[in-house]
């Protein structure tokens, strides 16, 4: 298709500043884009972490302090650039300190909203004051919500602005940016509050999220089943009818996987390479993981494997329900990268403490311990109550290592029931969220690890997977074609 001017606002970009998923999302997907092509402006704040890291930005002339007045609030803001790694896509940072100069990503500072109107409105301007008129302005999450609704509003004046169309997309509607209704002119409304969601408005709040969900042209899902999942009163969280109503407009398309980064042929971070075809390079990964915590191995003994933001969504209740019961009853092994919720932390420190020889756990994030986690188990759990994408069963999918997943989100959309009659299907998946039921999905694993012609065949089903951007960039693609009328 031709060219298209792409601006994709995201409050995080992979490798600049990350907690998430929607990093590496973010960044991906512009730079795939860029290398199909496109001219792409991938738009996020200056945080501290990034102001003071290892980054050579260059300001934009031009784009060096524009006044811009939020509210009763008057402040600054300039652009600067860098490429991306890998690329020569361009991120574009907003360089506001009044604002982003601060500890971390996100605050429970009183002007938190303030932090994301801002990065709205200065991607719409940094594009203003360029004379660059972007074909799509995609944003992502709530916290880039608010543009489709400016672009109708504030900036409606700018003709520039008259073909551009918008899509947001859904990374987590757990978080919906909700602010009171006396915000409403730091936000830019005062004058079009009919805009806004009324019953939600007259009960004195408003939300970043549901805004975007209003006026974008296009909404897009992580996967196909979370889209449908969100129409949902168990998933949608309080949204369900506002994209149920807009359901023609909602897409799921699954996030893809960088193997330049995730694939165990060339992986930099892990003890040993191998492929499909040879996996003594996995068995020396196993090796290699089991030995850096002292824990004993065996030539038949499986190494089940968690890396994970530790939070009740990620189904870690059932990991509790559950594991205690293998631990004690089954020669198995259990490597847990993660932190969050002090609950979850205490769990896993207690089961290493019960099982010594059979248990490590490591807090917080590490990204070779990742890797290696991913080559160096046989097992990889991810029990979620909900996922509306998921990337680990992906990567563990790429590296042999076989998913143990609930049938939920994007985890539905990726791994396939094994099937012992026909050998396709590329892992093990459970219904209910219930400990039975997982236990039911973890035994029904270690029944076929027993079976080593078999599990080397759902090991080779799971390699061949492709999840690959280079696949999944064309359904965007696909997208912003559609909304603009051109054929792909």
């Amino acid at each position: 298709m031709p060219p298209l001017n792409v601006c994709l606002v995201s409050s995080e970009a992979a490798p600049f500043a990350k907690t998430g998923g929607l990093a590496d999302v973010s960044s991906a997907l512009a730079r795939h884009l860029g290398k199909r092509g496109h001219d792409v402006r991938l738009v996020l704040p200056l945080y501290r972490r990034i102001a003071q890291g290892k980054w050579k930005l260059d300001p934009v002339p031009g784009l060096q302090d524009i006044p811009i007045q939020l509210g009763a609030r008057r402040t600054w803001f300039s652009v600067s650039t860098t490429e991306l790694p890998d690329s020569k896509t361009r991120a574009w940072f907003i360089r506001c300190p009044d604002l982003y100069d601060r500890e971390g990503l996100y605050t429970q500072d009183a002007d938190e909203h303030l932090r994301f109107v801002l990065l709205n409105r200065a991607a719409i301007e940094l594009c203003q004051w360029s004379r660059w008129a972007p074909d799509v302005f995609h944003v992502n999450d709530w916290h880039a919500s608010l543009i489709p609704l400016y672009l109708r509003t504030v900036y409606g004046w700018d003709r520039m602005f008259a073909n551009t169309r918008t899509v947001l997309t859904i990374h987590n509607i757990g978080y919906q940016g909700i602010v009171g209704a006396e915000k409403l002119a730091d936000l830019g409304f005062e004058h079009a509050p009919h805009l806004l969601h009324q019953d939600h408005l007259r009960e004195g709040k408003i939300s970043f999220l549901e805004t975007g969900l209003l006026y974008a042209d296009a909404l897009t899902a992580v996967s196909e089943t979370y889209a449908k999942e969100l129409q949902t009163a168990e998933f949608g969280m309080g949204l369900e009818g506002l994209l149920r109503a807009r359901r023609d407009s909602l897409v799921g398309i699954v996030n893809g996987v960088d193997y330049d980064v995730w694939d165990p042929r060339h992986d930099a971070l892990i003890p040993a390479r191998y492929t499909p075809k040879d996996l003594k390079g996995k068995r020396a990964c196993r090796d290699a993981l089991l030995a850096k915590y002292k824990i004993p191995a065996g030539p038949r003994v499986p190494v089940f494997g968690i890396v994970s933001r530790l939070t009740a969504q990620k189904g870690f209740e059932l990991v509790a329900e559950a594991m205690p019961v293998v631990l004690q009853r089954e020669d198995v092994r259990l490597v847990v990268l993660g932190s969050g919720e002090d609950r979850y932390e205490r769990f896993f420190t207690q089961l290493q403490q019960s099982f010594p020889n059979k248990v490590a756990f490591a807090t917080g994030y590490d990204e070779s311990l990742s890797h290696s986690i991913e080559a160096g188990a046989d097992l990889f759990l991810m029990p979620s109550r909900y996922e509306p994408c998921g990337l680990n069963q992906m990567y563990s999918l790429r590296y042999g290592t076989v998913p143990i997943v609930r049938r939920t989100g994007g985890l539905a959309d990726t791994v396939e029931e094994w099937n012992g009659r026909t050998g396709e299907g590329t892992g093990f998946l459970f219904e209910e969220f219930k400990g039975d039921a997982f236990l039911n999905a973890v035994a029904r694993a270690l029944g076929l690890w027993r079976d080593e012609k078999a599990w080397a065949k759902l090991v080779q089903n799971g390699m061949a997977q492709d999840f690959s951007w280079e696949k999944q960039v064309l359904r965007y693609e696909a997208l912003y074609a559609r909304l603009l009328g051109r054929g792909a």
